[in-house]
């Protein structure tokens, strides 16, 4: 497998920290960020690379050479004047006939490069894009899917939203050779003038993860993805390592109860909440909910309403810079005798609540050592479930006492500063 690095961009809102060498040689903790890109890279086994230069490119070539010293072996393509965020690999397509990466050079990131190709060719994608969470959303690209990972629509930062999930283009892509026809050697903006316009024939697939992939392009952000280097959360988050979670019940842990809900407007964040996510969001926890949603199978609610009032959670997280990684839930309910109920989903499941299937299937997804994770909710049943997936549980719940099987907290944000101190 190969790889394109497009490392041609100025990277002027971070200009005022260095205005003398190419953005992707930004140092962070002693090395540049696009040394970082190169050595994941060639922890996933992809060493033939290709880096697309610009602006002061003879810095990048001078520091890289061949790539020998990193493992890789690296070649160069000069863009005599900017050809935009692909515009280069018209140039390229006789060197590019199988599928390959293709990245941008000034993100930070460690990630796994072979499980997303292995979706990639699972899902036989013309294009895959890395999607995740961020804390800025409002400010993102976003990408909405389909319940097989297709991307169904694409807003970029303008355009208007109003709910949405929030999962963010990361500047990773997979793309297959053939759409290297759609180049003509012009100047080319990727997102709009090449992919964007392929949504429509169902071969776009997102790949959802939340290992470390993050902008550094501001003063501020630099700051934050350095830190995050030096305290090891960049590495520790490639989904080979184990990971650990706070698994999250939905209504009355996160969101105030209002009895079954089935509308998006009924969903208020319980106070304190956001504070509490973002303060696991800079930990070496993922945030993980996991909700029994009968109103599936009592026919109270769609599964297109459902997704509509999951999103208007991500939203109004994402609105106090907080986000969660994955979110799981159980449409099932045994019981019969509701009008308009949906037989299909009236079975005896694994995934209700509380038994802990909701919890396995995000622990093989995601590599969680059930173990050295919580399971957090307001209810018996969800200590029950934690409890049932080996995880510590916790019971959010001021009215109840501690028992020796699980510990009790008044909030949620209460249970998190214990944990995660400032």
């Amino acid at each position: 497998m190969k790889a394109v690095i497009m490392a041609g961009g100025k990277g002027s809102r971070i200009a005022t920290v260095k205005n003398d060498i190419p953005k992707p040689m930004i140092p962070i903790a002693g090395k540049p960020v696009l040394e970082y890109e190169i050595e994941s890279l060639v922890r996933s086994g992809i060493t033939e690379i290709i880096i697309v230069v610009g602006h002061l490119g003879s810095v990048i070539v001078d520091y890289f050479s061949d790539g020998s010293q990193l493992g890789a072996t690296i070649s160069y393509y000069s863009e005599d004047t900017p050809l935009g965020t692909a515009g280069a690999l018209y140039y390229l397509k006789d060197k590019l006939t199988e599928p390959f990466f293709l990245l941008n050079g000034d993100i930070m990131l460690d990630i796994d490069f072979i499980r997303m190709m292995r979706y990639h060719r699972d899902k036989n994608a013309t294009v895959t894009l890395f999607t995740h969470p961020n804390s800025h959303p409002f400010d993102s690209a976003l990408i909405f899917t389909d319940s097989l990972g297709r991307v169904t629509k694409w807003l970029h930062k303008e355009d208007e939203r109003s709910i949405y999930k929030n999962r963010v283009n990361a500047g990773i892509h997979i793309l297959s050779p053939d759409i290297l026809n759609l180049f003509d050697g012009a100047f080319v903006d990727l997102d709009r003038d090449i992919l964007k316009p392929l949504v429509s024939y169902g071969h776009v697939y997102a790949y959802d993860s939340p290992e470390y992939v993050k902008d550094m392009g501001t003063p501020e952000r630099l700051k934050r993805v350095e830190e995050d280097v030096l305290a090891g959360k960049v590495r520790g988050r490639n989904l080979k390592n184990r990971q650990k979670a706070i698994f999250l019940d939905r209504d009355g842990t996160l969101n105030k109860y209002k009895g079954f809900i089935t509308k998006p407007q009924d969903i208020e964040l319980i106070d304190g909440v956001a504070e509490a996510i973002r303060r696991v969001n800079d930990s070496d926890y993922l945030t993980i909910v996991v909700t029994n949603q009968p109103v599936i199978a009592r026919g109270e609610c769609t599964i297109d309403e459902l997704n509509d009032i999951n999103a208007t959670l991500e939203t109004e997280l994402g609105k106090h810079g907080a986000y969660i990684d994955g979110l799981f839930y159980c449409p099932h309910h045994p019981d019969r005798g509701f009008e308009g109920e949906r037989p299909e989903y009236k079975v005896e499941c694994d995934c209700r609540k509380p038994k802990p299937g909701l919890l396995f299937k995000a622990a093989e997804i995601f590599n969680i050592d059930l173990t050295a994770s919580y399971m957090v909710g307001d209810s018996m049943t969800d200590v029950m479930a934690g409890m049932n997936a080996g995880c510590q549980a916790i019971l959010i719940d001021n009215a109840m006492e501690s028992t020796k099987e699980n510990e009790s907290y008044e909030s949620l944000l209460e249970f998190v500063r214990e944990i995660i101190p400032s």
